[in-house]
């Protein structure tokens, strides 16, 4: 019967209790939002690099050696040899390898000299894998793929040649003119550190630092490619039409051996053999090595960042305070016009405590419908924004949205709500004690 009353009492003031309602529930949306994006930005950042067990490389620090090889901030001191990178590619655990080798930019972006085997193995996110905008891998040693932040930044399109530049600066002035690249692929949209970057192959790299050379480590990539040479001048009157094609068909850029590169990511066949293989590589007497797991590093890092965030959730309690407060001052301020609604109440046997409930019932099924409202509004708001936040933020939304946190955050407003409605509940409490005196009286 109280909730009866309640839900009365709100109708007949329904302007002021439907802006009431709407302020708590876009407060309880706002704080709902923080702590999603909160948890999912933590989530989507440890998982900037997935599918990727082992990254290997000088020893230089955890977190130098993360940022180097997956957020291109930073380069390693040291490379690693080539022997070594032969040996781990040898391994029995090893199932796949990516090199990286860092030290050169173009026009302020980072540039990367790899092999093809980063788009076929690299994963972001919920394990997803590269895919190409536009064109292809590395079709020839002075190819090169670009980033979809640097192909729009720089209206950049594939066949178009690019210069890169020797060093870390925004400027340079040692350009590498001699050895353009062509852009053989755009990457498509990742929102991560891939977006921002150049990626050109060992061999063009190589040979844009020394010019082509047939030393004992490129042996092996020379004799490919004179091969593939061979091939195409028997059969270039046959298939003149299709150049391209058959370049890309011919071309390895796996089997280029450079002389050392900066860093190596591992793909391991079992995933329980990383902490094994971890402890051996970092054991290792031959060459001094340094193996990192990622998701490791990426929790570390993100602890540092972690005052963010809780800051952005103290901020958004603040201002569920500031409603839940708008609540009280509401209630108390219709009190007055509810004097003649008291007394009635009192008339028909309604005691000081009911009136103290019957206005806790009143502000409780406010919050309650806010929470409910927010609830699905933030879940249909982030389900339509899904596509975009992964695209241009790289946050990937998993499911459940809603976790432990979203539910104590729900269960401590409730609280809240209980604690300010108490003023206006023994404002009415009180009114309803001076009523009974007038009456008896």
């Amino acid at each position: 019967m109280l909730s009866t009353i309640a839900i009365e009492s709100l109708k007949r003031r329904k302007t002021t209790a439907i802006l009431t309602l709407l302020s708590i529930t876009i407060s309880i949306s706002l704080l709902l939002c923080v702590d999603i994006i909160r948890t999912q930005v933590k989530t989507s950042f440890t998982r900037t690099v997935s599918g990727v067990d082992l990254i290997v490389g000088a020893p230089s620090g955890q977190l130098n050696l993360l940022l180097s090889s997956v957020f291109n901030i930073g380069t390693p001191t040291n490379g690693i040899e080539y022997k070594s990178i032969a040996a781990l590619q040898s391994n029995k655990q090893v199932s796949w390898l990516i090199p990286l080798s860092l030290g050169d930019t173009h026009r302020g972006f980072r540039v990367v000299g790899t092999t093809n085997s980063f788009f076929d193995h690299f994963k972001y996110g919920d394990m997803q894998s590269l895919e190409m905008a536009a064109g292809s891998a590395f079709t020839q040693p002075l190819s090169t793929v670009v980033g979809a932040d640097i192909a729009k930044s720089l209206g950049y399109k594939v066949g178009d040649k690019i210069i890169i530049s020797h060093g870390l600066g925004s400027v340079s002035f040692n350009n590498h003119d001699d050895h353009p690249f062509t852009i053989s692929g755009i990457v498509k949209k990742t929102g991560t550190p891939v977006d921002k970057a150049v990626y050109v192959t060992l061999q063009g790299l190589e040979e844009a630092h020394t010019g082509p050379k047939h030393s004992p480590t490129s042996m092996l990539g020379r004799k490919s490619a004179d091969k593939a040479n061979e091939h195409e001048h028997e059969h270039e009157h046959e298939h003149e039409h299709d150049e391209h094609t058959k370049e890309h068909a011919v071309y390895n850029s796996e089997a280029f051996t450079p002389e050392s590169v900066s860093v190596v990511m591992l793909g391991l066949k079992h995933r329980v053999t990383a902490l094994q293989l971890q402890y051996q590589i970092n054991q290792s007497k031959k060459e001094p090595l340094m193996a990192i797991l990622p998701g490791m590093a990426l929790a570390e890092l993100w602890q540092i960042m972690g005052n963010v965030e809780s800051l952005l959730l103290g901020l958004s309690g603040l201002i569920v305070i500031c409603a839940l407060i708008g609540l009280a001052t509401m209630l108390l301020a219709t009190m007055r016009e509810r004097y003649q609604e008291i007394a009635v109440l009192r008339t028909i046997g309604a005691g000081p405590f009911t009136l103290l409930l019957l206005i806790q019932i009143e502000a409780m099924l406010l919050t309650i419908l806010s929470a409910a409202l927010s609830l699905g509004l933030v879940a249909g708001l982030m389900s339509a924004l899904k596509p975009w936040l992964s695209s241009t933020y790289g946050l990937f939304l998993s499911s459940p949205l809603f976790g432990q946190s979203s539910v104590i955050i729900i269960l401590l407003i409730l609280g809240c709500t209980y604690l300010v409605s108490l003023f206006p509940a023994v404002a009415a409490y009180r009114r309803g004690l001076h009523a009974g005196l007038n009456a008896n009286s």
